[in-house]
């Protein structure tokens, strides 16, 4: 921090200077991109939703393509470019940043903004996580259930503006945090990876000894198997007591717990809604991955889910729930659910279809065993309060309060 301090000292001792985003670049709004028209060579393309999960702070490379002809209709960032989204489901998620640093143009489709700028573009990317952008990202965003901050918006943006020097001490500093997490989130995938093929030699190994694999709709036996329910947005209410799990909760063996969607009793009794319960198994029956499972933790509260989710809820004493969710998001079961699948852009699988899959049921004793044995695998690539995940979540609050303190300056002519 020294050489940042010594850098602030010799090049603004009075502060820095804090210019609108609108004054150091210009920005252009992207245009229609559909993940339709993606493909695996052309002109490089940055989707605008994959920026949310899929890139850092900054690429060299794209994941996606499209056609010299789509390429030629759509708006193109030059290296050094800024490609932000403006739309999320989530404040969170709006505007999230990428700096392309690659060698040649790429294109980028709607619902993102290329800002072409005079800043370090590593700098201004790392500026965008900052509190300081997140407290004028909210005063800015519009709607409710889609949150918008538009290219417009961004345009009064107030950016602190340090001389070159700080901007790439500050990137040089922030650069090595972000390469040790690299680092570890590799050697975590590597993990993760190696769980999925354990977990798929331990139910393959389950189906080899299993008299009969049961459909899924057999599963439950006197419980429940059924879609949940379909609510619409004028059936909800921010201030009710009953949560809307969505697809976004559910994720691959755990509950993410994403979603802020509410109802009140009487609207979800009006609507006769299936209340979830702890241990019901939630499976997705849209991507992605399709068919994806969980179970409802203790302590979700009055909770229903969405028509898109189906729920499983086993009153066989012959099953073990919690097996029967790692089994759903085996190789060997989803490779059933994709030969169902249908639909366009958004595949899908059917309840009734989803109800045909066979799940391998060997004996009450190698079920608990399979799931005990997945569940201490998954502790030591998951859970936050030991080994990788921990170590990883702890770099990170080490990243972001030096990220925040590196881009928290003093604004020049303000004591």
């Amino acid at each position: 921090m020294s050489r940042i301090d010594d850098l602030i000292a010799e090049h603004c001792p009075d502060g820095v200077e804090f210019k609108p985003l609108g004054d150091i670049a210009a920005l252009v709004r992207g245009n229609g991109m559909p993940k339709s028209v993606l493909t695996d060579e052309g002109v490089g393309a940055i989707h605008y939703g994959q920026i949310y999960t899929r890139y850092g702070v900054w690429t060299e490379t794209t994941l996606s393509y499209v056609a010299p002809e789509t390429a030629a209709r759509l708006a193109t960032a030059e290296p050094g470019d800024i490609i932000i989204t403006n739309t999320s489901e989530n404040i969170d998620d709006v505007c999230k940043a990428v700096a392309w640093l690659g060698s040649s143009p790429i294109v980028t489709g709607g619902h993102a903004t290329i800002i072409r700028h005079s800043l370090d573009p590593k700098y201004l990317s790392y500026w965008f996580q900052s509190p300081g952008f997140a407290k004028q990202k909210r005063a800015l965003a519009t709607g409710t259930k889609v949150i918008d901050v538009s290219a417009k918006q961004l345009h009064k943006v107030r950016v602190p503006v340090p001389p070159l020097e700080v901007q790439r001490e500050i990137v040089r500093i922030l650069d090595k945090f972000t390469a040790l997490e690299a680092e570890l989130e590799a050697e975590l995938e590597a993990r993760r990876t190696q769980y999925a093929h354990y977990r798929d030699q331990l139910i393959q190994a389950a189906d080899a000894t299993a008299p009969l694999g049961l459909p899924i709709a057999e599963l439950a036996g006197d419980g429940y198997f059924g879609d949940g329910d379909w609510v619409e947005s004028k059936d909800q209410d921010p201030s009710g007591e009953v949560r809307l799990t969505q697809l976004a909760d559910v994720g691959v063996g755990e509950f993410r717990d994403r979603s802020d969607r509410w109802m009140r009793q009487d609207q979800a009794a009006r609507l006769n809604c299936t209340l979830l319960k702890p241990g019901d198994i939630l499976i997705a029956r849209m991507p992605s991955p399709l068919g994806r499972a969980c179970q409802v933790p203790d302590g979700v509260g009055a909770a229903a889910t969405v028509v898109d989710v189906a729920i499983l809820r086993s009153s066989r004493s012959d099953v073990v729930p919690r097996y029967v969710m790692h089994a759903l998001n085996s190789h060997p079961v989803r490779k059933q659910m994709l030969a169902f699948q249908s639909g366009g852009t958004r595949q899908r699988i059917s309840r009734t279809n989803l109800g045909k899959i066979l799940v391998p049921l060997p004996t009450l004793h190698e079920q608990r065993r399979i799931a005990s044995e997945l569940d201490e695998f998954d502790a030591l690539v998951n859970d936050l309060s030991v080994g990788l995940p921990a170590e990883l979540a702890a770099r990170r609050k080490q990243y972001e309060y030096y990220r925040d303190k590196l881009l928290t300056f003093k604004e020049a002519g303000r004591d």
